[in-house]
């Protein structure tokens, strides 16, 4: 789209609203069956994270740790140095730090259709935070998702995926919060609505979606995979956003990492199994890797949550951790292939009105034919995100626009402007219509009704 903006534009606190929180929390409150990316810090530090005790097949690399922070010299113990770089992999910043708010102090409204739940202080505040704490109460909260009193999570927290945790890394991450200044701010009571106050649904949720345990390497699987498969499915609990969510509120192993949209925020998680429609199949290594950590990449960029994800977590974490997880990726198994067959029809006064649309304002930077300018501009042609099945994101891009996170790698990064002031519904329809049908794409036409809908949803 045209004016083509660059900018450096560090995401705010602001932005943090975490892919998982209101999936999560749908997750743990609808068992009844009622019912789901700035500046570098850490440059230069050649982490890698310890995924399993010698006891494996294959012994996992332990984590080093850096020496220096900036121009000046970290002095500070190996265990919170290694502390900060997990918790930056878990992205624990993105829910625990209010917009405006000091550093994981929580607060941070997590909106809901059944009311909004905020995230705890975890400063090492004696009153508020987890300043009393032992090692042992925060392992145990880790691996069962319970606090010290016996309290169930409500899991906005990931519980399902942060109990894979060792006891090493989780150790660490302990290490870290208890070094970072402590703030002395109350918690915030949970607004739910009755009966999504009740914990004791909790207990049918974990029935049927908590396994509590340790992450198991596969013996058969390199140290490599082992480590991918760690962070995708522990740390970074990728499959929160990437499955959709079922009428109880969990999800099924099935569809694990196939893809569905995230309630509230009303974006679309694609697919990250090796389906190559929307998925990973035909992605290289580096492409992946380049997404994830620098924002983009020859195929694509990020925007909304995920940009918040590699703002906040990936950009941080080493090249050899992030090529383990695409790794890890590119095997998850294909679930339905790339859609083939017959495109919509394009004679249509539809097609032809966002034929108009998209050479009067997208083709300058996208292309006449959808090739796009790489890396800045991703190609529309062939583009699994404009063909998938949910046309929620490219409705969303043209109406709000948007950049990929400021990166380390990408430190000024070219973004396209909001077209929602200057086109109608039908108008908008109109080009998000053509994009997805022409050149040989196969998705579907898009209604002005879907456009009008998605004008309501939050901006991140």
């Amino acid at each position: 789209m045209r004016p083509t903006l660059r900018s450096i534009r560090p995401v705010s606190y602001a932005m943090t609203k975490r892919r998982c929180t209101v999936v999560s929390l749908v997750s743990g409150l609808l068992i009844a069956g009622l019912i789901v990316a700035g500046s570098a810090a850490f440059p230069g530090a050649p982490h890698t994270l310890l995924i399993a005790e010698a006891r494996a097949a294959e012994a996992v690399p332990a984590a080093t740790t850096a020496t220096t922070t900036g121009d000046k010299a970290d002095t500070r113990p190996d265990i919170v140095k290694r502390g900060e770089y997990l918790a930056r992999a878990g992205d624990c910043v993105a829910c625990h730090t209010a917009p405006r708010g000091k550093l994981f102090a929580g607060g941070l409204a997590m909106e809901t259709p059944f009311g909004t739940l905020y995230s705890p202080n975890i400063t090492p505040d004696a009153q508020y935070g987890i300043g009393t704490w032992s090692e042992d109460a925060f392992f145990k909260m880790m691996r069962t998702g319970r606090t010290p009193d016996g309290t169930l999570l409500y899991p906005a927290m990931p519980i399902a995926q942060y109990t894979k945790v060792t006891r090493e890394d989780s150790n660490a991450i302990f290490a870290y919060l208890k070094s970072v200044t402590p703030v002395r701010e109350p918690n915030h009571k949970h607004t739910l609505r009755f009966p999504f106050n009740q914990r004791k649904l909790l207990y049918g949720w974990r029935t049927l979606y908590f396994r509590e345990g340790e992450f198991q390497p596969d013996p058969t699987k390199s140290v490599e995979w082992n480590r991918g498969a760690y962070l995708v499915d522990g740390l970074g609990h990728c499959t929160m956003c990437h499955t959709k969510i079922n009428m109880l509120g969990g999800s099924s192993q099935s569809e694990q990492f196939a893809g569905g949209l995230i309630p509230v925020q009303n974006w679309y998680a694609p697919s990250l199994t090796s389906d190559k429609d929307g998925g990973l199949g035909d992605w290289s290594i580096k492409d992946i890797v380049d997404l994830l950590q620098a924002g983009i990449s020859d195929r694509g960029a990020v925007y909304g949550p995920m940009g918040e994800v590699t703002y906040h977590s990936l950009q941080y974490m080493t090249e050899e951790d992030v090529k383990a997880m695409a790794v890890y990726l590119k095997t998850l198994p294909d679930k339905s292939g790339r859609k083939s067959g017959p495109s919509a029809p394009t004679n249509t006064n539809v097609f032809a009105l966002g034929e108009k649309i998209y050479a009067d304002k997208c083709a300058l930077c996208h292309g006449a034919n959808g090739e796009g300018q790489l890396q800045h501009y991703p190609p529309l042609a062939r583009n699994q995100s404009i063909e998938m099945d949910s046309a929620v994101n490219p409705i969303r891009i043209v109406l709000n626009g948007g950049f990929p996170p400021g990166t380390t790698r990408n430190p000024e990064p070219y973004g396209m402007p909001p077209f929602g002031q200057e086109l109608n519904d039908t108008d908008a329809a109109a080009v998000v219509t053509y994009i997805r049908t022409a050149w040989g794409n196969h998705g579907q036409p898009v209604t002005s009704r879907e456009v009008n809908e998605l004008r309501k949803a939050p901006l991140h």
